[in-house]
């Protein structure tokens, strides 16, 4: 009996090399977008460490390696990001950034159609204010 294989939204990407991709794109945008300026504050000088755990996160959260689960245990995304004042303009920004790095990353309209909902929905969860 054959097992059947999901193809997972992280496989629909391109894998490791095109998340790392939209990963880099993402953080490059904030930085130069004026728009971003805001979340941008809110991050050091040295993107480096938050880039690598970005990606880490987004290969399990899009059904690839769960690396971010291996070094660090479930993200508790909300308690992560608890330290930090998010509002509707910071989710705002963020989703500029992703949607701007996305526009940039080739892939289906599908998969850009349930990623920009997936974002959408995560990034307003992240609301604290």
């Amino acid at each position: 009996m054959d097992a059947v294989t999901e193809i997972t939204p992280y496989d629909m990407l391109g894998g490791e090399a095109v998340l790392r991709q939209l990963v880099d794109r993402f953080y490059d945008i904030m930085a130069a977008d004026p728009r971003a300026a805001g979340i941008h504050a809110m991050h050091g000088a040295d993107t480096t460490v938050i880039r690598q755990k970005f990606f880490e996160f987004l290969s399990g959260w899009l059904g690839g390696p769960q690396l971010f689960i291996e070094k660090y245990g479930h993200p508790r995304l909300r308690a992560r990001h608890m330290p930090f004042a998010i509002g509707e303009s910071e989710r705002d920004q963020w989703l500029l950034c992703m949607f701007q790095a996305m526009a940039e990353v080739p892939m289906e309209d599908a998969l850009r159609s349930h990623l920009e909902e997936a974002f959408t929905r995560t990034a307003d969860f992240m609301r604290n204010q």
